[in-house]
């Protein structure tokens, strides 16, 4: 109890020092974020967008693997805001994590919010970004988590390091887009254009003197910290005439391997290195949409940046671009994500729950919802829902985490299924339409502390099939196995690699498909797991987990900080 009050009262005075447990206290970094409005010119026109401290992308965060940072947040736009810290797993102090009307209520604005970001065993590349309806398309940034002092990299020291963000662009405001596609029950808008670093890239109109340029030394090898914020969109990713090799993804270590191209998915980091080993000129670096799903309207535009070899010599007039997979080629995206392997060595080892007392079977699907008169814009005159189940979120009035912590009844009902409650084709062609509807509810799962954990994810082809990129706060969890079509119960378990799965935070569950994944429920709270796809989490294809403490004061939840936005 003396830790707990010794880190409340710190808070309370607003100093930067912060005490965990009774011996060891350490100088914490403090930041500060402002969110604010400001003018953008992209794609030759004008616009205001929500930053943080007017910079888009906003500023990298640096850390070491187990720091503790301070990040207070100040709302001077115009709407309300939450930052999610993606990947962190935030041990114990769920206060902390972002998303609206789960773990907080948003920052009003003219509000502030002061955050604590509890770093563990992460160590490589994650981000941050709003929670908040779809303001992430330009609220985020990268986090870039070293090894401890003293430690190394599993792999030869590169010669320099860059964040790479891919993103999205939107001429039109991204609340209004938001409210739009909320009102008429339709899809959104599709995207004006894709971004590396912020910028379009010559291929689009005003975009040329802004291109992205990354600058290299003929021989020496790179690390990118790859990153994908779009916010609705898995992204195909590659170099013109080099290779990548992958040493690591979601802030864990992966076994080395080369590739032409990257598959990333939205709110997924991979790290990756290259050595600049061509002739040296101008070379483009791109990425466009990989959609699975038939008939999905979708931005069919290529971001480029160039890749610039240092030094005297004659360029061509026009870079070479990479050669990308075609947009619907789901064998080279889950080829490239099926490849994916835990570096599983001595210093990192991994833990792959085997004996599992909590098996769960998680149906993803894209719904209708019934519209008065058939007046929206979905289907038929219908509403799109997705559900997780059949159930479709709905938000609570208040955020899940402080109606727990202080017993408020009436917030959220404990009944989330750990199945299905109808058994069907999932992934048939013709399926009947009564299936499209969901039930609606803010339903939860209760998990007891330190469960272990089997989540099968399936995908199905309700009103239309499509990848689901799936993200647990929390949590990091191993992906061990993955397939096409309906799982099979029998079969499937027999190919789950149980050796060296990849430990990721979030996976892509491809088109009417399933994906398999574990861990171990040790970390007390409320967390939330969705789809990363916005209309998807906006439609409902979301699950919250409640964590139970277990015994002992290092598996509670810690108590709240003072400052909680109010609803």
């Amino acid at each position: 109890m003396l830790a707990m009050r010794i880190l409340i009262s710190l808070q309370l005075l607003g100093l930067t020092l912060l005490c965990v447990g009774i011996f060891h206290c350490q100088a914490s970094p403090r930041y500060t974020f402002v969110v604010e409005e400001t003018p953008y010119r992209r794609l030759c026109s004008t616009k205001n967008i929500l930053t943080v401290n007017g910079q888009f992308p906003g500023p990298t965060l640096y850390v070491r693997s187990g720091d503790i940072i301070i990040v207070d947040v100040y709302n001077k736009g115009n709407r309300n805001i939450t930052i999610h810290w993606h990947g962190v797993r935030q041990l114990r102090n769920p206060w902390s994590d972002g998303p609206d009307y789960i773990t907080q209520c948003p920052i009003q604005p003219g509000g502030s919010f002061t955050q604590t970001i509890m770093f563990s065993s992460e160590e490589g590349t994650l981000w941050w970004h709003a929670h908040s309806e779809w303001d992430r398309a330009t609220v985020h940034g990268a986090i870039v988590i070293y090894p401890n002092k003293g430690a190394t990299y599993p792999f030869p020291k590169p010669h320099a390091e860059f964040p790479i963000i891919l993103g999205e662009w939107w001429k039109e405001d991204i609340g209004q887009l938001y409210k739009k596609a909320i009102q008429s029950g339709g899809e959104p808008n599709i995207s004006s254009a894709f971004l590396i670093n912020g910028q379009p890239g010559d291929l689009y109109p005003c975009s040329k003197p802004d291109t992205f340029k990354l600058m290299v030394d003929y021989g020496k090898t790179y690390l990118l910290r790859l990153i994908n914020s779009a916010v609705q969109d898995i992204l195909f990713f590659s170099i013109a005439n080099h290779k990548v090799t992958v040493v690591g993804s979601d802030a864990s270590y992966t076994k080395p391997f080369s590739s032409d191209y990257v598959t990333i998915s939205p709110g997924q980091t991979i790290d990756l290195l290259f050595t600049a080993d061509q002739s040296p000129n101008h070379y483009y670096i791109a990425a466009k949409a990989y959609v699975g799903g038939a008939g999905i309207v979708y931005d069919n535009t290529t971001t480029t940046a160039i890749l610039q070899y240092n030094g005297n010599y004659t360029s061509t007039s026009i870079p070479s671009l990479p050669n990308l997979p075609s947009h619907n080629d789901t064998k080279a995206s889950v080829h490239f994500t099926g490849s994916l392997r835990s570096l599983a060595d001595q210093n990192h080892p991994v833990d792959v729950p085997r004996k599992i007392t909590t098996p769960l079977f998680y149906t993803l699907s894209v719904n209708t919802l019934p519209c008065l008169n058939n007046s929206c814009a979905g289907p038929n005159g219908t509403r799109l829902s997705a559900s997780v189940n059949n159930i479709s979120f709905v938000d609570p009035s208040i955020d899940i985490l402080q109606a727990y912590y202080y017993h408020v009844n009436g917030v959220f009902g404990t009944r989330f299924p750990n199945f299905p409650p109808l058994l069907f084709n999932f992934t048939a062609q013709d399926l009947p339409l009564y299936l499209q509807t969901p039930k609606q509810g803010t339903e939860v799962k209760i998990l007891k502390y330190n469960a272990t954990v089997e989540i099968v994810f399936q995908g199905t082809n309700l009103v239309a099939g499509d990848d689901h990129p799936m993200h647990l706060h929390g949590f990091s969890f191993y992906v061990v196995g993955w397939g096409l079509g309906n799982f099979d119960k029998d079969k499937d378990p027999l190919t789950y690699n149980l050796v060296d799965p990849p430990l990721q935070n979030t996976i892509a569950v491809p088109v009417n498909g399933w994906t398999t994944v574990r861990f171990k429920a040790d970390n007390p709270g409320v967390w939330f797991m969705h789809c990363h796809l916005d209309r998807h989490m906006s439609w409902g294809m979301d699950v919250t987990f409640i964590v139970k403490n277990g015994k002992g004061l290092g598996a509670q939840i810690l108590p709240p900080p003072p400052g909680m936005p109010p609803c």
